[in-house]
């Protein structure tokens, strides 16, 4: 392990054991929670991801001369953690229902007139051949067949309508 560029030796004794790391985690507390807040934007989620961090750490300092280097081994813990919690809350917003879409029945009622009124503007024949092939998704050769008219006469209609419409939603407006 290094500090500071120099490289310190760990003692092995068993007394020494939990001082060894109070050392280490005063040595290390201050990085390790300016990286993880650095990564989450959050003071708490930092504060808790270094306890769990270290917490972890701790539950291996028996061995940790095994370790070669027990920082990196500490910031990858708690990066991981990072990894897993995301990796949680992301599942979890998927598993989620989304919430029933909030329909204002008013401006329902003034879009229906809005439309009523308008539709009104147009002859009746334009208005069929509009609500087949606009609000229907009939193709002009399947009006046509409903209506009993050519194809042409369908797209003709539809497109003599939209233009009445424009206007009369254009002067509206103005």
């Amino acid at each position: 392990m290094q500090a500071g560029g120099e490289v310190v030796r760990l003692p092995t004794g068993r007394a020494e054991h939990g001082a060894r790391f109070d050392t280490f985690v005063e040595e290390e507390h201050v990085r390790l929670f300016k990286a993880l807040y650095f990564v989450t934007g959050s003071r708490e989620e930092a504060e808790d991801l270094a306890q769990e961090a270290f917490l972890k750490l701790w539950e291996r300092w028996d061995r940790i001369e095994t370790i070669d280097d027990p920082t990196a081994y500490l910031f990858g813990v708690a990066l991981n953690g990072f990894r897993m919690r995301r990796r949680r809350a992301t599942m979890a917003i998927r598993r989620q229902p989304s919430p029933p879409e909030q329909r204002d029945a008013y401006l329902e009622a003034e879009m229906r007139e809005d439309v009523r009124r308008l539709l009104l503007e147009v002859t009746p024949r334009q208005r069929a051949a509009l609500l087949l092939v606009d609000l229907l998704g009939y193709p002009a050769e399947q009006a046509a067949t409903i209506l009993r008219i050519r194809p042409s006469t369908v797209r003709n209609l539809v497109s003599q309508g939209r233009t009445t419409l424009r206007t009369t939603e254009g002067v509206r407006d103005a």
